[in-house]
Parts: C-alpha cells; sequence; structure tokens
C-alpha cells in the first residue's frame, strides 16, 4: 500500500532548502547578535563605575525636594538607607520577596531593593518616616496596628505599613479575604498576620473618611 505524500512546494515559495548544520547555525549566529546590545550596555555599565560616574536626579522624598549623586546602579533601598540615613524602610531579602523595603513612589507601592534609585527622578517618594501628620500624630494605620498588637519584632513592621496604606488606597481593603491576598507580598516571621488584617480592616474607613 503506498504512502500519501504532501507534494513539495515550489523552490521559488521556500527558497533554498537549508542542511540542519545551516539552521543551527544561522539560529546561534541570531543569538550572538540579539546579545550584543545588552552586552554593549552591560560594558557601558561597567566604563562608568570605573569612571566614577554618577547621574544627577531631582526627587521628592517625604515631601522634601532632594538632589542626589547617584551611582546608576544603586537601589532605592540602599540610597535610603545608607545616603539619606531613612533607616525605617528595611532590608530583608534584597531580592523583593519578602515586603519589608516597600515604599511608595507616586501613590503606588514598590519594593525599593528592586527599584534603581534613578527611576524616582521627577517622581514622588513616601518612606514610613513620611506618613505621619505634620504635627506629630501617627498615621491612622500606624495607630491601629498598636491598637491590634500587629508586630512583635517589628523588624518588616514598616514595610507591613506601606504595603497596607497602599492596599486601602488601591481598594483592596473591602474584606479579611481580600486584605490577605493583596498583602500576600508582606511576610512575617513572626506570625503577627491576624493582627495585621484586623489593623487594616480598623483603619480602612478612618483612611476613607480623612
Amino acid at each position: 500500500m503506498m504512502k500519501d505524500h504532501q507534494p513539495r512546494p515550489p523552490a521559488d515559495v521556500c527558497g533554498p532548502e537549508l542542511t540542519r548544520r545551516e539552521l543551527v547555525v544561522g539560529v546561534a549566529a541570531a543569538a550572538l547578535v540579539a546579545m550584543l546590545p545588552a552586552e554593549a550596555e552591560a560594558q557601558q555599565a561597567a566604563r562608568a563605575s570605573q569612571d566614577g560616574a554618577t547621574v544627577a536626579v531631582r526627587t521628592v522624598i517625604n515631601g522634601k525636594p532632594q538632589r542626589l549623586e547617584l551611582d546608576p546602579r544603586s537601589s532605592l533601598l540602599d540610597v535610603l538607607r545608607e545616603q539619606l540615613a531613612l533607616t525605617g524602610t528595611k532590608k530583608g531579602c534584597d531580592h523583593g520577596q519578602c515586603g519589608a523595603c516597600t515604599v511608595h513612589i507616586d501613590g503606588r507601592r514598590v519594593v525599593s531593593c528592586l527599584t534603581p534609585a534613578v527611576q524616582t527622578a521627577g517622581r514622588r517618594v513616601t518612606t514610613i518616616e513620611g506618613i505621619a501628620a505634620a504635627d506629630g500624630a501617627l498615621h491612622p494605620m500606624q495607630q491601629a496596628f498598636i491598637d491590634h498588637d500587629a508586630l512583635q519584632c517589628g523588624y518588616c513592621t514598616p514595610g507591613q505599613i506601606m504595603a497596607a496604606i497602599a492596599c486601602v488606597q488601591e481598594g483592596h481593603a473591602t474584606s479579611p479575604e481580600q486584605i490577605r491576598e493583596y498583602m500576600s507580598g508582606n511576610l512575617c516571621r513572626c506570625g503577627a498576620y491576624v493582627g495585621i488584617c484586623a489593623a487594616i480592616d480598623d483603619a480602612a474607613p478612618k483612611m476613607r473618611r480623612a
């Protein structure tokens, strides 16, 4: 019994037939070409670092205008802690997985350990030090964390509070289930999650009325 064969398209449609070796070499060459821009950027960054090059950035941090000379590779977390002495923002995993370094940029939460500091140019950064009222009164979320004993060792608390404020502002604090979902990126090794959820539930209506 003869097997059915599909007719081969004309040569002028497919072009010259490639051998397996030619195909592999072509794919490898294309991949190498695609890598060249990234490699060139890395070399440029390395040269800038060796030359001590910095980038001037104007930003606003906790309501105060700042002009910073930044190493292009610096994370926002390191600049806040080491250059500006805003040590309320904590360094936890340094890989964006624990949420301890959460701050706000233009009102949106970010993990500052993965945010290049140069990206704050022309933007507003808020840290845990900048959320209290001008007269020193605690933010409703800070007070709620105290009232509901939503902390133990306290190391993760600044990041928890910043994420909790964002959770309310984003409209994701309408139920305990929703709060847990949208706070899942902030880890508490002490396990104070029940108190944290209660604090957010308590603070949410007060923030909406403010």
